[in-house]
């Protein structure tokens, strides 16, 4: 009926963007789900689960393997131990990350892209602290494959405000617990070619892979690239065997925001199937470097009120 009614009808975007009920969107690939953002306010800070690789099952999970009090590790989340000396990181204060808003869904054949703001609450003032903007783009690789591309840019609301120094933070994965090295005999391995804990702990790298078995029938895994273009890059990792990574922005030292100086930072997650391939991880990370970040602007569709694009 609508081919001969409607010729202009458009084509079902191969990716698409989901709000759902319970404050979670979904992001789906030829209507299969790869990610699903969790924003509820039952949790301290929102989340990505899962994160699904080509076997159909989630290269993430929800808390440590082994360990209660490490619940707040939620599958990808983003944190930090010290803002103004403020635990965001933990679930021990009253510390909180809100969703505010979102700016854009965005569904297309190449990419699906969510972008939202956040506020970062210590507890006892209305006010924010700092204000971040995400943006998230979803898309395809090869073979069921995944890339997921994350800015964030963090203002503060005051003049100033320092981010200190601290191993904890800003973007986290933890990674399913058959892949650990620890639960399920998987590796860590460096874009320096060093693997395990002892040797990639605190070392300047610039990319981080987790690889290992998810089904008896395969590996799979998450390589993590950050920007050239990020602060203090490469900056040291701080990686553990029991399952998680993290490239620590304020490792070797505080970051000071100002409102005309804010932090952006841009980072990318490769779920990949098989093992890590360093070839492969090197075209993808220089294949990074060379995208222009994303910028919002107000829409001139119908509709509309904002949309996602590369900065030109």
């Amino acid at each position: 009926m609508f081919a001969s009614d409607a010729p202009s009808v458009p084509q079902v975007p191969r990716c698409q963007v989901m709000p759902l009920a319970d404050d979670q969107v979904s992001f789906l690939v030829q209507g299969v789900e790869r990610l699903r953002w969790h924003f509820g306010s039952k949790y301290p800070r929102p989340f990505f689960f899962p994160l699904v690789g080509s076997s159909g099952l989630s290269l993430t999970r929800m808390g440590h393997p082994g360990a209660p009090d490490h619940d707040h590790h939620r599958s990808i989340w983003f944190a930090h131990h010290k803002v103004l000396g403020v635990d965001f990181w933990s679930d021990k204060t009253e510390a909180r990350i809100r969703q505010k808003r979102w700016l854009a869904y965005q569904d297309g054949d190449d990419e699906a892209l969510m972008a939202v703001e956040l506020g970062w609450y210590d507890g006892h003032d209305p006010q924010e602290l700092l204000d971040q903007q995400l943006i998230v783009a979803v898309r395809p690789a090869d073979e069921g494959q995944t890339l997921v591309e994350l800015q964030s840019t963090f203002t503060p609301k005051a003049k100033s405000l320092e981010l200190g120094q601290t191993n904890f933070g800003l973007l986290a994965v933890r990674v399913a617990k058959t892949i650990s090295a620890t639960f399920g005999g998987g590796r860590l391995t460096n874009s320096e070619g060093a693997t395990g804990e002892p040797k990639v702990f605190g070392k300047p790298a610039r990319w981080m892979d987790y690889t290992g078995r998810i089904t008896n029938e395969g590996y799979e895994g998450i390589t993590y690239f950050e920007h050239p273009k990020n602060p203090g890059y490469p900056n040291a990792w701080h990686v553990r065997d029991d399952g998680w990574m993290t490239s620590s922005a304020c490792m070797r030292g505080a970051i000071t925001l100002t409102q005309d100086s804010p932090l952006t930072l841009r980072y990318l997650l490769h779920a990949h199937r098989e093992a890590l391939e360093t070839a492969r991880a090197e075209r993808q990370a220089s294949q990074f470097g060379d995208l222009p970040a994303y910028e919002v602007v107000k829409s001139e569709r119908k509709n509309t009120s904002n949309e996602v694009r590369r900065v030109s």
